[in-house]
């Protein structure tokens, strides 16, 4: 890849760079967030050897390909109304997936002497978890149990690649979740752990002394890509296609737990911030900034609004939404004093409004039985304990009730993308147009509604109320009513 001269390029020594990271899940928050930071850690550092591979066990096989057609580069644009600035990412030294070369091959990688970190995205989905433990009836989790040697899940390929270290005598690694989960890296283990435990008890407890979990915060906007964001990095890149390019905000932001087994790189040079507990940082960004991003999806896809800056330009949905994260979520946060809440939140208004981005509300309505504990829910118990006001985020729940129930406020069908989907929620929607039912079934769900929620009168009479009025006056109606 050449690209014109008013593109970022990696101006550092390729040819010293090794296989000492390795990103499992090479989707597109990953290329456009802690990629970023590292490139511009090389940058400042030309001479280092932290090179990059990245590998995937089940998505990917096509782009990897891509990727090596393109001298394993790829670009990143960071745009907004007043910032716009590419930058070609070629820290990548290695691809890795088992369609590509064959198991053997995919684990090559993860047997390299100097590999020190492991760093993950693979969404909640990934982890395989339910209800606070290994969901063992997964098929992926069935299957690796099986065939662990084989794996089909990045739970399975953890533990398979750490075996495979073990038995060649090499030590263990970190296993860094960047997925936009609280306590990741507690999920990690977690998940880790029980399945390592279920194959092998000694490779369980290797795994214990030699791997470690840090917990990270992550935050860039970072869309999906459409025809249009395509074609401006092709016209950026001077007329060249990059099937991997990326659009993001210019925003980021990255809060990593100091727990690494085998050194790192110095990534606060470039911004990151490594500190001793990530749990506040989590819960804020959670909150406020995902809370709102949920309630803005939800209300604003019923609405008609197809993206979040369409959401920001109505005042009423842009009120709403700053007020849900100053007076519902900010008060359930416990966060360092020089961490300024009103700033953030007024900050977040403004990126929510960048109109470059056309971050779709049906993208962000996507897995919201997985989300919707840690967005919500986890605020909505806290204000019920203290007897405070949680209206905003009753109709950001009854939001996604109504979203979940399948048809729009046109009778269209709702993009309904979510692990519970098919054979859960599908099936309580069936009980509409009672209303009640609907909802006392959904509400059951327990690896999604806790019991002290569920059967809290004054929650289910709440989120009652609020799907009632979203049903008869709609959801532009029912923000302004919040608005005014």
């Amino acid at each position: 890849m050449k690209a014109p001269g008013n593109v970022q390029l990696p101006n550092y020594d390729r040819s010293a760079l090794k296989p000492r990271l390795i990103h499992l899940g090479f989707g597109a928050f990953a290329r456009a967030h802690w990629m970023g930071y590292h490139q511009d850690l090389l940058l400042k550092h030309p001479k280092s050897d932290w090179g990059v591979v990245v590998s995937d066990i089940l998505f990917g096989a096509e782009r990897f390909g891509q990727l090596e057609e393109n001298d394993h580069l790829y670009s990143v644009l960071e745009h907004s109304d007043t910032v716009s600035n590419l930058r070609v990412i070629g820290s990548i030294v290695k691809t890795a997936h088992p369609e590509r070369g064959g198991v053997d091959a995919f684990f090559a990688p993860y047997l390299e002497p100097d590999l020190a970190i492991v760093s993950m995205t693979v969404t909640e989905k990934g982890y395989c978890l339910a209800g606070g433990k290994l969901d063992e009836a997964n098929p992926a989790i069935v299957h690796d149990l099986e065939n662990p040697h084989t794996p089909k899940s990045a739970i399975g390929a953890l533990v398979e690649a750490l075996r495979r270290r073990r038995e060649a005598g090499l030590d263990g690694f970190t296993i860094l979740s960047l997925d936009n989960l609280p306590t990741n890296g507690k999920l990690c283990e977690l998940a880790v752990m029980s399945y390592a435990r279920k194959l092998d008890a000694d490779l369980a407890a290797w795994i214990e002394a030699h791997v470690t979990f840090p917990c990270s915060m992550v935050d860039r906007i970072v869309p999906a890509l459409t025809d249009e964001s395509r074609a401006l990095i092709k016209t950026r890149l001077g007329g060249m296609e990059d099937p991997n390019g990326i659009v993001c905000e210019p925003f980021r932001q990255w809060v990593i737990e100091d727990r690494f087994i085998k050194g790192r790189p110095a990534w606060e040079e470039v911004g990151a911030q490594f500190v001793s507990n990530v749990e506040p940082f989590e819960d804020m960004k959670l909150r406020t900034l995902n809370g709102a991003h949920s309630f803005l999806a939800y209300l604003g896809y019923l609405a008609g609004y197809e993206t979040i800056d369409a959401c920001m330009a109505d005042e009423d949905y842009r009120k709403v939404a700053h007020e849900l994260m100053v007076k519902e979520q900010q008060p359930t946060l416990s966060v360092p004093g020089d961490v300024d809440l009103d700033a953030y939140a007024d900050a977040l208004i403004e990126r929510f409004s960048n109109s470059q981005l056309k971050h779709k509300t049906a993208q962000i309505a996507s897995d919201g039985s997985q989300k919707l504990p840690q967005r919500m829910l986890a605020s909505i118990a806290w204000h019920i304990e203290h007897g405070s006001d949680w209206s905003r985020l009753a109709l950001g729940v009854a939001g996604w009730l109504r979203f979940m129930a399948g048809t729009d406020e046109k009778g269209a069908p709702t993009p309904i993308n979510d692990p519970l989907a098919a054979d859960l929620i599908a099936e309580k929607a069936a009980l509409l147009p009672d209303q009640d039912a609907y909802i006392d079934a959904v509400l059951a769900i327990d690896s999604i509604f806790p019991a002290k929620l569920a059967n809290n009168p004054k929650f289910v009479t709440k989120i009652k109320a609020n799907y009632a009025t979203l049903v008869q006056t709609g959801a532009k109606a029912s923000v302004a009513s919040l608005a005014s």
